[in-house]
């Protein structure tokens, strides 16, 4: 099958680019190099430079194609969407209704959607969440993935055009950029190994559902070939606080530091976690990496690349 893989060469994208080249596929990278990084992507990937929100994505339908679409690119950063929510909505809604429009008019099958189980929700109001849970979304960032999710519903009704919308959880693994604002297990592992002085936002109770991003590779292929349009959280179940997780990644890294607050961050919610029943039961998939081993093999891979 020929794929298209939107940020390609970013954190989860370039992960899910190697999965779907070790099964065959023959895969499109399209990538704006913005956040994500050319050594990340794949040699055997054919690799296009350009933003969703660009024209040349029309050049590029028409030459590639494809018969899935897999969108991942994405302005990432929860912060940055509450400081410039003009500039998230550009990427996240306006690059997806035109990557959409594309794919309408070039006869993609499916799409596969990186949207935000712990965005949409909001303010939990039932522990772990399950699909049918409340939409609503504290931040510009959590509104565009529902938009997304929106658009999608649109396209499909009017257009018959399938997608399956992957709610994940916080995902974290090698790859993931540590200088942003976005990816605290980066962030935190990054200045342990240098042997600076990470800061927790606020008082580090608020907790998050950390998936590990072999686990979400798999979660993409399992719902490849469903045959509705569904959405899915991906996530543990399993709440653990920043606390709790600096804690873990100090004893990994034998880093020698004291455990410093901040103050919190508008936009963040208090506690996120995702029921990941139902794509258990229809797609057979379920988490597999431990938060532990997870949180070795991204230590690991930044003692490796640093």
């Amino acid at each position: 099958m020929k794929i298209l893989i939107t940020g390609g060469a970013g954190f989860i994208g370039s992960h899910i680019v190697d999965r779907y080249i070790e099964e065959g596929h023959e895969v499109v990278v399209v990538d704006s190099l913005v956040t994500g990084k050319k050594k990340n992507i794949n040699k055997k990937a054919r690799f296009y430079k350009a933003d969703i929100c660009s024209s040349k994505l029309e050049k590029i339908f028409r030459k590639e194609k494809p018969e899935l679409v897999n969108h991942h690119a994405a302005q990432i950063d929860v912060r940055k969407s509450v400081s410039d929510p003009v500039y998230d909505a550009e990427v996240n809604i306006l690059g997806m209704i035109n990557l959409l429009e594309r794919c309408v008019k070039h006869g993609v099958r499916r799409v596969l959607f990186a949207s935000s189980g712990g965005a949409i929700y909001g303010e939990q109001e039932s522990f772990p969440a399950s699909e049918d849970h409340p939409l609503k979304p504290l931040s510009p960032y959590g509104i565009g993935k529902l938009t997304g999710e929106k658009y999608l519903y649109y396209y499909k009704i009017n257009y018959g055009l399938d997608y399956v919308n992957l709610r994940y959880a916080n995902v974290y693994g090698p790859r993931q950029d540590p200088f942003g604002e976005a990816g605290v297990v980066a962030i935190f592992t990054n200045k342990m190994l240098k042997g600076e002085q990470p800061i927790i936002n606020g008082n580090g109770n608020q907790t998050r559902d950390y998936v590990f991003v072999e686990d979400v590779v798999e979660a993409n292929m399992a719902v490849m070939q469903k045959g509705v349009s569904e959405a899915y959280n991906v996530g543990t179940g399993r709440e653990i606080s920043v606390n709790e997780l600096f804690r873990h990644l100090m004893e990994i890294t034998k880093a020698d530091i004291k455990e410093v607050h901040g103050p919190g961050k508008k936009g963040e919610q208090l506690r996120s976690v995702l029921d990941y029943g139902k794509i258990s039961k229809e797609c057979e998939w379920e988490p597999r990496v431990s938060i532990q081993e997870g949180l070795k093999k991204t230590v690991e891979y930044f003692k490796n690349n640093m």
